[in-house]
């Protein structure tokens, strides 16, 4: 049990860091502004975390790459949950699809950018490169399909289907996590090696991404952090929400993994260890964007992080100690 903590607790550690880090400036009245976390989120999503997708890739087989059944299994089980969740929230609010299309991002979409990455490649290895690179593309890619598609359909977005259709293509063959996917993809197909120098930037930008990226979203979510009574108040109404995504998730994908066949056991690891994750900041981000579901979503980030304590730690533990099943209908 040891191991697992000194795996899952720098994880946690640098987003407590953040967090207090926030709140103690906020208590002595000289809070840093908050535009300052503009630069740190464009050097994350522009710069080191495309990074690191591209080396990752860059240095994995291509054979490894080409799943199919493994990326039908993670993305349809994602898609599952979304459904779960936006069926929920739509039933509870009268059929208002901005809530329910935020909600639904909030039991689907885990921290698989930030958190991800680094926590798999500490406990699996590096044999959880490919399976962590193609869960995070293609979950990528259903969700920013799904959410101006649906916010369009709900009036939210005011604009047309097809204006809509065109950006979100736009968006998924620009984003620089895709594009660094498919530079990765194609090094490895071509099996190009980088001059040494650029190597070694590269790597030191991958080895930046989780720690920035965490601490970032410990400042964050205390910023977004309103009172404890307001906590409490939304904390009843997102339970579901994040027993979603914390739990029924995780499960879920093993679920279909196993009906689908036999896979390697790094793979289901990899599999499970990005579908427990809590919530992504994008939530919130997407919520603020169509100004919509806000309150909610930020507090299902907090919560969530806070919860995943004890729900990523006990998955941390059934995988570092083989205990996790590879598949369910094979005794």
């Amino acid at each position: 049990m040891l191991q697992v903590l000194n795996l899952a607790m720098p994880f946690f550690g640098l987003i407590a860091l953040g967090f207090f880090t926030a709140r103690y400036k906020a208590w002595k009245g000289t809070p840093i502004p908050e535009a300052g976390l503009g630069w740190m989120n464009f050097f994350l999503i522009y710069i080191a975390l495309p990074a690191l997708f591209f080396r990752i890739l860059a240095q994995t087989p291509l054979e490894k790459l080409n799943n199919v059944p493994f990326v039908v299994g993670t993305t349809f089980a994602t898609f599952t949950v979304f459904v779960l969740g936006f069926a929920y929230v739509a039933w509870r609010s009268g059929g208002h699809t901005g809530h329910a299309t935020v909600a639904g991002v909030a039991a689907a979409y885990g921290n698989i950018g930030y958190m991800g990455p680094g926590l798999a490649f500490s406990t699996i290895g590096s044999e959880a490169a490919a399976p962590v690179a193609l869960i995070f593309c293609f979950d990528n890619i259903l969700l920013f399909s799904l959410v101006p598609l649906l916010m369009a359909l709900d009036g939210t977005a005011r604009r047309s289907i097809l204006s809509v259709v065109g950006e979100v293509i736009v968006k998924i063959v620009t984003h620089p996590f895709i594009l660094a996917t498919v530079a990765g993809v194609i090094s490895a197909f071509l099996q190009f090696k980088p001059p040494e120098m650029l190597d070694r930037l590269l790597a030191f930008l991958q080895n930046a991404a989780a720690p920035v990226a965490l601490f970032t979203l410990g400042v964050t979510v205390a910023l977004r952090m309103e009172s404890f009574a307001a906590l409490a108040r939304v904390a009843a109404a997102i339970s579901p929400i994040l027993a979603l995504k914390l739990l029924i998730h995780p499960a879920l994908a093993i679920l279909i993994l196993s009906f689908l066949g036999t896979f390697e056991p790094s793979w289901v690891y990899a599999a499970a260890l990005m579908a427990c994750l809590p919530p992504a900041l994008n939530v919130f981000i997407i919520a603020r964007q169509y100004d919509t579901y806000v309150e909610e979503a930020s507090n299902a980030v907090l919560l969530g992080t806070v919860v995943s304590v004890g729900t990523l730690t006990t998955v941390l533990y059934l995988v570092k100690n083989e205990l996790l099943p590879i598949n369910i209908f094979t005794p």
